[in-house]
């Protein structure tokens, strides 16, 4: 079988968990450029808005510096209520997060957002609900020492320790990690990147 040679594909994030994610459904980044950008919310802005923004702003701000190549950045945003929870810079704000998280259900939305060498664009939101077990001092107290909680939307990573805290989730396990593998793939193919392809004999 011939080989397909596919246009480039630039994932705007530093991400190392995107980058797996997209790698194991055979979609491997030819680039990896993190967009610089104010990623504050805005006064009462909603999750769901804010994650949307941000990964229209992340795609919008690496496409000019790849022509020809097709850009996909995302957004993570971990919601209580109204509340967008914060990326905890120190163990006192990811101590106060597990503790609001504890015994409680809360809703994880990834935004995705593609550009095309085309400049044809589309977003999609998906929305993960995630409960976790309440916790016990120690539960946090290892959980902070092993520092899986640094740069987290939520304080937590769930392909970590923070698996043995989730009692349900009802949605993708994937947008929880920080990338909806279904709909991420749905938005690249209907851009006209070659999802189906067989690159270097590899699906």
């Amino acid at each position: 079988m011939s080989r397909v040679l596919a246009p480039r594909l630039v994932l705007a994030s530093a991400s190392p968990r995107r980058r797996d994610l997209l790698v194991r459904i055979g979609l491997t980044p030819d680039a990896l450029d993190s967009a610089d950008i104010d990623e504050s919310p805005l006064p009462r802005e909603l999750p769901r808005v804010f994650a949307r923004r941000l990964a229209v702003a992340k795609a919008a701000a690496v496409a000019p510096r790849h022509e020809g190549a097709f850009v996909l950045a995302g957004d993570t945003v971990v919601a209580c209520g109204r509340r967008v929870l914060p990326k905890p810079e120190d163990y006192d704000a990811a101590r106060a997060t597990l503790h609001l998280l504890s015994g409680r259900r809360h809703r994880v939305y990834t935004a995705i957002s593609a550009i095309a060498p085309d400049s044809r664009s589309a977003t999609r939101l998906v929305l993960t609900r995630v409960r976790f077990k309440s916790l016990s001092n120690a539960d946090i107290a290892i959980y902070l020492d092993s520092e899986e909680w640094r740069g987290k939307a939520g304080g937590y990573a769930i392909q970590g320790l923070a698996g043995a805290f989730v009692i349900a989730i009802d949605g993708s396990s994937s947008n929880v990690i920080g990338l909806p593998l279904y709909e991420t793939r749905a938005l690249l193919g209907g851009l006209g990147y070659p999802v189906d392809r067989l690159l270097d004999g590899e699906a």
